[in-house]
């Protein structure tokens, strides 16, 4: 319980917090939660039980209220607990930070995220990923640009429907079942016509959060116009639920309606993959850049799932952990210039290497990291997608390859405009400790998960080979 206990415990201390103290009462949250998650993964890897939480009977209504983890879910957890630390030490020298409602609402966000990574009861999982919606649209609506309320609008429409289908796809799902655990969920053998329609519910809430193209409207304006905080937690942690619940809740509920689905989700990630890359290169806003880059790695992910493959399945979470590491370091030099310049247009920017050097160098460090260099864990992640991709047709494979081409054209060109442009600056100051730390750990991160990848697959293996047979075993499809 103590992986849900010291968020929300936090989250309450944040909220009485003396003013002058609340930063640190965050950061401190964060940090135990930190050392918490490390000694639940030790006790895993000596064959600890998974579950947490299991009052041992069932509602009325079929719930189970069952919470737990795999391999899988807690290496999610982990990245939780990671990255909400990054973004509390990133952000410890900005004026939120001694807010106690930002700080409440983030460790709140991670209490929510744990819970949809825990969750091993489909409603379970629904209230979660309904919960981790309030702290991000509050942090946005509260902190965020001037303009940001059309914006987040669109943004809310857009996740309450979503939200919906996927609850009517878990009702649905629960009429067939004895309740609403996991294992009674996944074990119901369904018509190919309802896998479809109960396969679609979840497809339309993931699409949107992730986000897939066509669905993907929201996103840009929405990272945009987020305070630096707000758009780490939706890039690097909320679209994680998405990608997460099509391996742990779609696929697994209605593998009946994959043969259906896997060529649209594919098909649909490689458009993303390609015109989220072009748009971005064509982009003056650097958030918005990086913006449009969130987009097309993500989808290069989602098109990699579909294949349910081990080796794919392993690589996309290889890849779901390094974009959420360049995304907080990206997302971070992007707030750090507009701090400074008091804009994010790139052609108003210049020379900031020469006044920042070493502002200069952990962003080409991210840079490089973000178009998946050797020994980074981007090369990893994506050498084994698109292989996979190729294996499944190899001009979607060839298609999907123009990431690495088109990554390193907007990366390269968003760094060469910010440190070395036509405008000539007379100061910018330089990155501050906590800055440094934060480059230097996203960094430390990428280069040993690039280095000895194998370390993340040993962990997740068991917990797909369980996964795949559960889903690939011999399916009874009924008319």
């Amino acid at each position: 319980m103590d992986l849900y206990l010291i968020p929300l415990a936090f989250s309450l201390l944040a909220a009485l917090a003396p003013a002058n103290l609340v930063r640190y009462v965050g950061l401190t949250g964060a940090l135990a939660s930190l050392v918490s998650v490390g000694v639940h993964g030790a006790y895993y890897m000596s064959g600890w039980s998974v579950v947490l939480f299991e009052p041992g009977q069932v509602t009325t209504f079929g719930l189970t209220f069952k919470m737990g983890y795999d391999g899988i879910s807690l290496l999610m957890v982990a990245l939780v607990n990671v990255v909400t630390t990054l973004i509390l030490l990133s952000n410890l020298n900005r004026e939120t930070a001694s807010l106690k409602g930002f700080n409440a609402l983030v460790m709140l966000m991670q209490f929510g995220l744990i819970g949809v990574f825990t969750a091993m009861d489909g409603i379970m999982f629904y209230v979660f990923w309904e919960l981790t919606l309030i702290p991000i649209f509050l942090i946005a609506y509260w902190y965020g640009a001037p303009e940001r309320k059309p914006a987040l609008l669109k943004f809310f429409i857009y996740t309450f429907v979503g939200s919906l289908a996927m609850l009517l796809s878990l009702i649905a799902l629960g009429n067939y079942a004895d309740n609403y655990s996991y294992e009674s969920l996944v074990t119901v053998e369904l018509s190919a016509k309802s896998a479809f329609w109960i396969m679609a519910g979840f497809f339309l809430a993931f699409a949107i959060k992730i986000p897939l193209v066509p669905f993907h409207t929201w996103q840009p304006d929405t990272y945009t116009l987020s305070p630096m905080a707000g758009t780490m937690l939706l890039s690097a942690l909320m679209l994680k639920m998405a990608l997460y619940g099509m391996i742990r809740w779609m696929v697994p509920l209605a593998p009946e309606a994959m043969q259906d689905f896997t060529p649209i989700i594919v098909i649909l990630g490689i458009i993303g993959v390609v015109y989220a890359a072009l748009i971005a290169i064509k982009q003056s806003d650097i958030k918005r850049l990086f913006a449009f880059a969130s987009i097309s790695h993500v989808g290069l992910i989602a098109a990699g799932i579909m294949l349910f493959d081990k080796e794919v399945l392993g690589a996309s979470l290889i890849q779901i952990i390094n974009h959420s590491l360049v995304a907080v370091g990206l997302f971070l030099a992007a707030g750090i210039l507009e701090d400074r310049l008091a804009t994010r247009e790139l052609n108003q920017m210049g020379g900031v290497a020469k006044l920042a050097p070493r502002f200069g160098f952990w962003f080409a460090v991210i840079g490089f990291a973000s178009v998946s260099v050797p020994f980074s864990s981007g090369f990893i992640g994506e050498f084994l997608l698109l292989k996979g991709l190729y294996g499944y047709c190899w001009i979607i494979g060839l298609i999907a390859g123009t990431t690495l081409v088109f990554g390193a054209v907007y990366t390269f060109r968003a760094y060469q405009l910010s440190m070395f442009g036509a405008p000539s600056l007379e100061s910018f100051k330089d990155l501050q400790w906590n800055e440094v730390l934060s480059f230097l750990i996203i960094s430390v991160l990428i280069v040993l998960i690039g280095v000895y990848p194998q370390a993340i697959l040993d962990f997740v293996g068991p917990s797909l080979d369980k996964l795949i047979q559960s889903t690939q075993a011999d399916i009874t499809i009924l008319p």
